[in-house]
């Protein structure tokens, strides 16, 4: 048998960064997102050499332990480490006798579209469904969330585990002592169409690191540095502001909600844009888009433009300056999906 899930990245809307600790503790975090046809997927195959073996397909990295557990956290593959270790330590299950895992995600890693969150949900799906973990969707996101943040102490938020466990787009408000609600959003049909038509994703060809870009933000957070705790409450009124939009169907008001966060996100910390994410960003500006922002953390990776009317064929044309790609998408209802062949 071979067991297999998939499990979608995610487009953030508004509210990008009150989803980290410890600002969403002290004052709750307001995010909305919203899954796309990228995805993160894993494979796993049972063995009988006594091997782990990884295969990162999209990375063309592999890698080879003895089915000894836990497996050591030497700097390679830790991600996928950090899974089995868990697994095995909470539901003791894993055979001696060792398996395959395959994995592969749509967009490379720093890119800002939560894939290694998106990942650690993927392959935690095909265990579940290998070994039959009783996780529904909330435990499956905080048990991705734990792995990330407490064993592999990863610096990072909440939403991407929440965003590719439920899928669809959310209103997600997260406080103290990990408390979340996912809050799927009821939008019509021709508003999705519309919203999808317009907003523009960009990838720059760069990647950042995003956990030095959040440590900053966190400890701007303890040190109560006001100008940085202002924004984020900004970007929590920004979340709102989007979800009325969405609604309410007032779309073409998004590019200026975007803009409108984009303008605060700046302030959390330092690196989330530089010269060359500036230059592009007025350059869609000017072509036609209403709004934008950088996608995740910032610093690189993805960034989104909203283009009303017909203007996104200006906006991708003035992007095409800069070498990078535009990547066609369209926004998915389904959350992790699990299955076995």
């Amino acid at each position: 048998m071979i067991y297999r899930s998939k499990a979608p990245l995610r487009i953030g809307l508004a509210g990008g960064g009150t989803d980290v600790s410890p600002y969403s503790d002290l004052y709750g975090g307001a995010i909305l997102n919203a899954t796309i046809s990228l995805y993160a997927r894993a494979s796993i195959e049972p063995l009988s050499n006594g091997k782990v073996i990884f295969d990162c397909a999209d990375r063309r990295e592999t890698a080879i332990y003895d089915a000894v557990y836990p497996l050591p956290l030497d700097g390679k593959l830790d991600i996928l480490k950090g899974v089995i270790n868990r697994v095995q330590k909470d539901y003791g299950s894993l055979p001696a006798t060792g398996f395959k895992l395959t994995t592969f995600v749509d967009a490379p890693a720093g890119s800002g579209l939560g894939t290694s969150s998106t990942l650690v949900v993927t392959v935690l799906g095909a265990f579940a469904e290998w070994l039959k973990l009783p996780l529904g969707e909330y435990d499956m996101a905080h048990l991705a969330y734990s792995i990330e943040r407490e064993d592999l102490q990863q610096a990072g938020g909440k939403q991407d585990q929440y965003a590719a466990t439920f899928g669809g787009v959310n209103f997600m408000e997260f406080y103290k002592g990990d408390k979340v609600i996912v809050n799927p959003l009821r939008i019509k049909e021709v508003n999705l169409h519309e919203l999808e038509n317009n907003l523009v994703l960009f990838y720059t060809s760069t990647s950042r690191l995003s956990s030095s870009i959040i440590s900053e933000q966190q400890k701007n957070v303890t040190d109560k540095k006001d100008t940085s705790i202002e924004a984020m409450h900004h970007l929590k009124e920004q979340a709102v502001m989007m979800k009325e939009a969405l609604l309410r169907g007032t779309i073409n008001k998004i590019g200026e909600i975007l803009d409108y966060g984009f303008e605060y996100k700046k302030q959390m910390a330092h690196g989330i844009t530089n010269p060359q994410l500036d230059e592009i960003y007025d350059a869609a500006r000017k072509a036609g888009a209403s709004g934008g922002k950088i996608s995740g953390a910032g610093g690189g990776g993805f960034m989104i433009f909203y283009c009303p009317k017909n203007t996104r064929f200006a906006v991708v044309d003035a992007l095409s300056s800069f070498g990078g790609d535009v990547k066609r998408y369209t926004f998915t209802n389904h959350g992790i999906q699990t299955w076995s062949i």
